[in-house]
């Protein structure tokens, strides 16, 4: 992606530094205090560092964020358009330690089992995946009994982080996109940037990748409220292997937007101590250039006017060696 041009931002409103208070209000509250009106209910461990970060930037806030999560969901009842859409809407607002709206619960959806960690490192007597997951072992077949026609799937889901942050004004927003697409988050982009007359004009980012995210379909809860596996233990062991180098990877990336997130905002990212664009660079050599070939000048007539007086040769003019008299 293209080097957007730094371009002076413009000083945030006073409309986004009260909605900037009002969410930093909230997120001082003690941490064994805390509550948000996500599935969780706090904000990810494993993000809190960078959200502090962001929202210590003038003219950025966070109002969501979700450092990546694995889930085993059980999906809203039915299967038209309109319970997809809601059970579609029910999964995204639960996605996130949401501050500024519902955690979702529509289309009866409900989450089995969620995890901001690999579950490999989750401190958690387990007899197998399927019991963590709260599923009865396969046992043969497709899951798809006569009985159970109407029966509701049950997925597998790893999520990359996600994050959004409310900005002062468009320009805000272009650094933020920039260095979510920069770190790999590709599904980065922004909302509401045509600004309307009169209005405060704040842009919502959402730093997201679908690329990372992975689904499967692992079970099926039947008529009788039965939850089955509808897939071998061999299965489940792979998917969640799979879960683990995906959270490797979201880990990587995270890190790599929190030091694009840096750059994009230092006025002259290149400027540290030391540092000196091209034009001063070549003055300075030409300067330097100069002082050299002054001081060559100075010593060779220093060395001249030793022999002129009939001084010892210098050794650094001795060429030949002196004749035998």
């Amino acid at each position: 992606m293209s080097k957007l041009p730094k371009l002076l931002l413009p000083t945030p409103s006073q409309s986004f530094h009260q909605r900037k208070s009002k969410i930093l209000s909230a997120l001082a509250v003690p941490k064994e205090e805390y509550t948000d009106l996500s599935p969780k209910g706090s904000v990810d461990i494993g993000i809190r560092d960078l959200i502090d970060e962001i929202n210590t930037r003038e003219g950025l806030v966070t109002t969501s964020s979700c450092a990546g999560r694995v889930s085993v969901y059980l999906e809203g009842g039915g299967r038209s358009p309109s319970s997809q859409s809601a059970q579609q809407e029910a999964e995204e607002e639960g996605k996130d330690n949401v501050r500024s709206s519902s955690a979702g619960g529509k289309g009866g959806g409900e989450w089995l089992f969620v995890s901001h960690d690999p579950i490999s490192s989750l401190s958690v007597e387990r007899g197998s995946f399927e019991e963590l997951f709260g599923l009865q072992p396969w046992q043969g077949g497709d899951g798809a009994e006569e009985e159970d026609q109407e029966g509701r799937m049950i997925h597998f889901k790893f999520e990359p982080m996600i994050l959004h942050i409310l900005t002062a004004s468009n320009g805000h927003a272009q650094r933020v996109v920039q260095a979510g697409m920069e770190a790999g988050f590709r599904e980065t982009g922004a909302v509401s940037l045509l600004s309307r007359q009169d209005d405060d004009h704040n842009p919502i980012v959402a730093v997201r990748s679908m690329g990372l995210s992975f689904e499967s379909l692992v079970g099926i809860e039947g008529s009788n409220g039965t939850r089955k596996a509808v897939v071998g233990s061999g299965y489940l062991d792979r998917v969640v292997k799979n879960s683990e180098r995906l959270f490797k990877e979201n880990e990587k990336r995270i890190e790599r937007f929190r030091k694009a997130l840096k750059t994009a905002f230092e006025e002259n990212p290149k400027r540290k101590e030391g540092w000196e664009d091209a034009e001063t660079r070549r003055e300075r050599k030409r300067l330097e250039g100069l002082k050299r070939k002054e001081e060559i000048q100075k010593q060779k007539e220093a060395e001249e006017a030793k022999i002129a007086g009939g001084g010892p040769r210098s050794v650094d003019l001795m060429l030949e060696p002196p004749e035998v008299l």
